[in-house]
């Protein structure tokens, strides 16, 4: 996390900087949903998409590969959404992290419980 306040300048505003500082809390073989951040930070799902599009930390130290939609669709990764090549990428990352998808990339049933729902807030 350390990274992500060195950088923490002109160029990453308070909200990114939360929303990359949670990020940073899901460990290997856990996920949590756009929903579920926004909830927590008190906006849309859609925001968090929208700064996770461009995570100048990705993949590490803020994996935002773990974030999915709340009906536990595989959801978006730089920028793209439903298909594409970045979430060939994705589906890859979260496979070898433990997390794995159906052919139509919902995450299996017997996974759903790797959510993450508790954050640490203090920076």
């Amino acid at each position: 996390m350390n990274k992500v306040l060195e950088k923490r300048n002109n160029t990453i505003s308070k909200f990114q900087l939360q929303v990359y500082f949670f990020c940073s809390q899901i460990p290997k073989g856990y996920f949590t949903t756009y929903k579920y951040l926004a909830k927590v930070l008190k906006t849309s799902p859609r925001a968090i998409g929208k700064v996770l599009k461009n995570n100048p930390f990705c993949p590490e130290p803020v994996p935002c590969h773990r974030i999915i939609a709340n009906n536990f669709y595989l959801g978006g990764y730089k920028g793209e959404w439903g298909q594409g090549e970045n979430l060939i990428i994705k589906r890859k990352i979260l496979k070898k992290e433990g997390l794995m998808f159906n052919k139509s990339n919902y995450l299996l049933k017997e996974l759903r419980n790797k959510i993450i729902k508790e954050f640490n807030f203090t920076i």
